[in-house]
């Protein structure tokens, strides 16, 4: 089983005479003025939890947008800055983007045209040409600042995810002594639906430039092998799921990601979340006779927000008799309101919560407490002990985090996780209840099975959940990707110091 120690020593003896450089689009830590001082905070998410001990470990330069009001005010005249700010152990080396810029590359092509386009969610894709041009622009300023950290030493570069699609193949043909790996956090479509992308050729040329791809599951590297078996010249091998182009080779695996299970496990038994729950049920006005369900994600169209809160209405509507007993927990944290769909989906889970609490309330119980803010974690992981089931209910997921940090907290070894069959996760948390989440009756027996299930059921399925967690860690996923980057050898006139 991996743990952080592992992974540490892997690092330490097998990437110590290596350049490591990370790039993303979201920065690890943001500088931000707070009440006329500039504070530091660490925003939340899978990918930094994921790749930050990595960076600790090696002392290698990530390279990430600047999107802090106070960023700029940090950095050397090299763009750099030690992090984290309580003990520097790497650079974060920051990339400036105009409003402009950011808004066509990252709101306009990356998130309403390529998101929707490979979550097949029912929101049509939008592709603008001169966003495509914006996408472009913002890879070349961050291909540039990524040449500039490399040096000519040999270094591995590893990317993360959509925004980056073009990144790989400026990089290799600027320098072809890079090792690239490319991460691609969300699903891959299938070849039909990747055939309205205009630009597919120009994309899949970009990606081919990593020595090393990698997808969240199987079924995404072959919607991939399809996609580029039929768009571009290349010599595809599906026995060893490698693709040739231009003589050069890129291997495609799936990796999926996980969580800092430890990390979760120990916060959700300390006494700052024992605290935290008892406030909790102090706001809930929980007095040990009613049952808690719980939801939380960004507002984002993907993730099933209303699909759910039809559900619960449904179970209200032919159970009376969770009627004053049951509340449902919705955190739902505001994102990317530039985008229209975002804003959409924003009006109408307010506008179904209303709806559902002025039909089932009664008194000063009403079924939903809908919390439209971001909470820290030892928040989080109190609601997680607290909840007598957790619904995900993801339309299309290419993993889904929250999953694996609700099992995680879950020390109790009780609680249910109802989940989509069209998460990622679904796939290694079979014991969760799934659920098909266009399916509002569905949603509402998976409810009630969570609500009636007796607890030697809840315990064991549970207990292995937690164990699958545990096992499928975040330094499980980090150590097979690096281990695979090491197979990949430098050419010849790329020394190892």
């Amino acid at each position: 089983m991996w743990k952080q120690a592992d992974l540490m020593r892997l690092i330490e003896e097998r990437i110590k005479d290596y350049r490591l450089i990370v790039v993303s689009n979201r920065e690890p830590y943001i500088h931000r003025f707070r009440d006329g001082r500039v504070v530091c905070e660490r925003p939340a998410g899978g990918v930094t939890a994921a790749l930050d001990p990595i960076l600790r470990a090696s002392g290698g330069v990530w390279v990430a947008h600047g999107s802090g009001d106070a960023d700029r005010l940090t950095v050397d005249g090299s763009d750099h800055v030690a992090v984290p700010p309580e003990e520097p152990r790497y650079t974060l080396r920051r990339v400036w983007l105009s409003r402009d810029l950011e808004g066509a590359y990252y709101y306009g092509l990356a998130n309403q045209g390529l998101w929707p386009l490979c979550h097949v969610a029912f929101v049509r894709p939008m592709f603008r040409p001169a966003e495509w041009a914006a996408y472009r622009e913002a890879n070349r300023r961050f291909a540039d600042a990524v040449l500039e950290e490399a040096g000519e030493g040999p270094t591995f570069v590893f990317i993360q995810d959509y925004h980056f699609g073009l990144l790989p193949r400026m990089l290799k043909e600027a320098n072809p002594n890079l090792v690239i790996a490319q991460f691609w956090h969300i699903p891959w479509p299938n070849r039909e639906i990747f055939r309205t992308f205009p630009w597919g050729a120009e994309l899949l040329d970009g990606l081919l430039g990593n020595d090393l791809m990698g997808f969240q599951l199987r079924a995404h590297v072959d919607n991939f092998m399809d996609a580029v078996d039929v768009t571009v010249e290349s010599m595809v091998d599906r026995e060893h799921t490698e693709v040739t182009r231009g003589g050069r080779v890129t291997r495609v695996r799936a990796f999926p990601i996980s969580i800092d299970y430890d990390e979760h496990d120990q916060l959700a038994r300390s006494a700052a979340v024992e605290a935290a729950m008892e406030e909790w049920r102090g706001r809930l006005r929980l007095d040990g006779t009613q049952r808690l369900g719980l939801g939380i994600e960004r507002l984002d169209y993907t993730k099933g927000i209303p699909e759910r809160l039809r559900g619960l209405d449904h179970l209200l509507a032919q159970r009376p008799e969770y009627r004053g007993r049951l509340i449902f927990v919705q955190v739902g944290v505001p994102s990317r309101l530039h985008v229209p769909a975002y804003r959409q989906v924003d009006e109408e889970v307010d506008a179904l919560v209303e709806s559902i609490n002025w039909r089932w309330g009664e008194g000063s119980w009403q079924p939903i407490v809908y919390l439209k803010r971001h909470f820290g974690p030892v928040e989080m992981a109190a609601l997680h002990r607290l909840a007598d089931f957790c619904v995900v209910s993801s339309i299309h997921d290419g993993q889904n985090l929250v999953a694996k940090e609700f099992v995680s907290s879950r020390v109790d070894g009780d609680g249910v996780l109802v989940l989509s069959r069209f998460t990622g996760a679904a796939r290694e948390l079979v014991d969760a209840v799934q659920v098909n989440p266009f399916s509002i009756e569905e949603l509402a027996d998976a409810m009630e099975q969570a609500l009636t299930m007796n607890a030697a059921d809840r315990q064991r399925r549970m207990q292995r959940l937690r164990a699958t967690v545990e096992r499928n860690n975040v330094y499980r996923w980090a150590g097979k990707i690096l281990h695979a980057l090491l197979q990949i050898d430098f050419p010849a006139d790329a020394e190892v110091s």
